[in-house]
């Protein structure tokens, strides 16, 4: 059975992408988050950018941990299915 066709590694490969493409949306709304966070310092603050920084960082939280923990996942379950196969 070659790798295309198998579903469990085809869904593996999707999750794999979905958890790289979440790392980085999280990773970029902390990043945004830091970037509004020092422009409130050096422009002085207000509602607006306190609101922004905090739903950037809210935000990044919410999409990186599952990413992280998925990401995780797809390489333990690669990393088992070297260890089967030897």
């Amino acid at each position: 059975m070659s790798a295309s066709s198998d579903p469990v590694l085809d869904r593996r490969r999707r999750m794999a992408r979905l958890a790289a493409a979440g790392r980085r949306s999280g990773y970029l709304l902390y990043l945004l988050s830091l970037a509004v966070f020092a422009a409130g310092l050096l422009l002085g603050f207000n509602d607006a950018l306190a609101s922004v920084a905090a739903a950037a960082l809210i935000a990044g939280s919410v999409v990186l941990a599952p990413a992280i923990i998925i990401g995780y996942g797809v390489r333990a379950a690669d990393r088992a299915d070297r260890e089967d196969s030897w």
